[in-house]
């Protein structure tokens, strides 16, 4: 009985921190203030080059920082490094919403935001609701994004 008291004692420790661990809105709203801070402090192209190291200091499990001008243009992406360079304004999610488009918008209109959409979990490999806070910098904008409930 003490053996399965404390197996099972084990697990829920495991799953609290688990689910303690799962990044949320603040988590990727000050990792946006951080990479702002960043860029001003150390100037575009340093910051663009440290943005897209997923072993950097703006890569933190699955949170990771990107950046977009206002083109559309990938300026960096922590999580997918090789997006760099790429058009992704006509981006669409699974429900036909351009994203970065929206994303683009809100940097330029309001100077900072969330967007919703849904994409593809790395992990899990199926579709979920995401949110990305975005913030205007320049001609560009940074952006990271965590699963919504």
């Amino acid at each position: 009985m003490k053996r399965l008291f404390s197996v099972l004692l084990i697990c829920f420790l495991m799953a609290s921190v688990s689910l303690a661990a799962e990044p949320t809105k603040g988590d990727a709203e000050a990792m946006v203030k951080k990479a702002v801070a960043y860029v001003k402090a150390n100037g575009k192209d340093k910051a663009m080059a440290e943005f897209n190291n997923p072993q950097g200091a703006f890569v933190s499990g699955t949170l990771y920082i990107f950046a977009v001008d206002f083109n559309g243009i990938t300026l960096a992406n922590g999580g997918t490094p090789l997006l760099k360079g790429k058009d992704m304004k006509g981006l669409k999610d699974k429900d036909g919403k351009a994203f970065i488009a929206e994303m683009i918008s809100v940097a330029k209109s309001k100077g900072s935001g969330w967007v919703d959409y849904n994409w593809v979990n790395k992990v899990t490999k199926k579709s979920e609701p995401k949110t990305s806070y975005v913030q205007k910098v320049d001609d560009y904008f940074v952006g990271c994004g965590v699963n919504r409930k």
